[in-house]
């Protein structure tokens, strides 16, 4: 089953020579088949390179037009997946489109914390980043219409998004792969940065974060809980966001009294990750944690939305002292917009300190009837 990605023809557009495409995401979300669809596009003689192989390294190790000249030989487009596991990538590359003509370079990378701190300083104000995310509903309405959608919606608040699960019609063997992806590869990733040696902590980390989704964390306390340090805690953390697992979310404030700030609430880049952490693939009619599932879906759709239309908007939640709350706000160039998600219900009033400190912003409700005009 074929379905277009909105990234394609963004990267399209962008693939110049003296430029790199840099496109992140992690693993298995459909990065190697995209850029193997540009290369089948090319109208010109393409180099298809491989970072885990070791052959790759050995082509590229030493750091030379010309041997960068016969490498490429009469290629003009040269394309390098998972580049972050080829030592000083970054600098190789600035050779590559400084002093090469005509040659356009597009690589993937499934760890942002590698690929910025190598090709970031060197490739300045000579790349284009692109973030690659699981399927975003926008891409799902290429191939289904909306009874398809709405039919589909549970599986996805409980499965998720990865490409691959489109080809797996059988639930446990869904639960299998999401298993396998969880453990052998973006685990895999978190405990190959220097350093990170306890495997049970990250695990258990992980695990309570899935918990705790849409709640805000105490990094002290979950360190209490795990007999580890406050800073060692903000560095999985850390790590997790940067191999694309999670990401935080700070509270708003305008320095209103009242207003909480200090700590931040976490969300999965995907439902069917979070859910393989906890080994909870139950159907919603069985589980008690419909309101996290429903919050985390819609906050990195959302995202995805967002990414898709290039348009920069900084998210938060908003909570007081006195417990008054507020799921999502978005701030967009000034304009203030508040979301309350919930599942079923239909009415929701505004919190009255939050009407009081922000006259002007716009507040609305968003459950099942009317998420697709959130998120697509």
């Amino acid at each position: 089953m074929q379905i277009s990605r909105y990234n394609e023809r963004k990267i399209l557009d962008k693939l110049k020579p003296k430029k790199v495409c840099v496109l992140l995401g992690p693993r298995r979300v459909g990065k190697t088949e995209l850029i193997k669809k540009i290369a089948d596009q090319s109208k010109e003689p393409v180099l298809f390179l491989n970072g885990d192989d070791i052959r790759t390294h050995l082509l590229l190790e030493e750091r030379s037009v010309a041997n960068y000249r016969q490498v490429l030989g009469d290629n003009k487009l040269l394309i390098i997946d998972e580049a972050q596991e080829i030592e000083n990538i970054g600098q190789k590359l600035k050779l590559i489109v400084d002093e090469i003509d005509d040659v356009k370079v597009l690589i993937t990378g499934s760890s942002a914390f590698e690929i910025n701190n190598q090709v970031g300083e060197p490739l300045v104000g000579r790349k284009h980043v692109f973030h690659m995310y699981p399927l975003a509903q926008l891409e799902y309405t290429t191939m289904e219409n909306s009874l398809q959608t709405a039919e589909n919606l549970e599986e996805r608040l409980i499965y998720g998004s990865y490409p691959e699960l489109l080809h797996i019609p059988d639930f446990k063997q869904k639960q299998n792969y999401l298993n396998e992806l969880v453990f052998s590869y973006l685990i895999k990733d978190v405990l190959s940065f220097e350093g990170i040696k306890k495997r049970d902590k990250i695990m258990k980390l992980l695990q309570m974060m899935a918990f705790r989704v849409g709640s805000e964390i105490s990094v002290e306390g979950i360190g209490n809980e795990l007999g580890i340090s406050k800073n060692t805690v903000d560095k999985y953390l850390d790590l997790f966001e940067k191999v694309f697992i999670m990401y935080p979310v700070s509270g708003y404030t305008k320095n209103a009294d009242n207003e909480i700030t200090k700590k931040r609430k976490w969300y999965f880049w995907d439902n069917g990750v979070r859910n393989a952490l906890i080994n909870q693939f139950n159907p919603l009619s069985l589980r008690t944690d419909i309101g996290q599932l429903w919050e985390n879906y819609l906050f990195i759709e959302r995202t995805k939305k967002f990414a898709n239309e290039e348009r920069t908007v900084f998210s938060h939640f908003w909570r007081t002292q006195t417990k008054q709350e507020i799921d999502r706000i978005e701030d967009e160039n000034g304009q203030l917009r508040a979301y309350e998600f919930k599942w079923t219900q239909e009415k929701v009033k505004i919190p009255p300190q939050f009407a009081k400190n922000y006259p002007k912003a716009e507040f609305n409700l968003v459950n099942k009837r009317n998420y697709l005009r959130f998120i697509l």
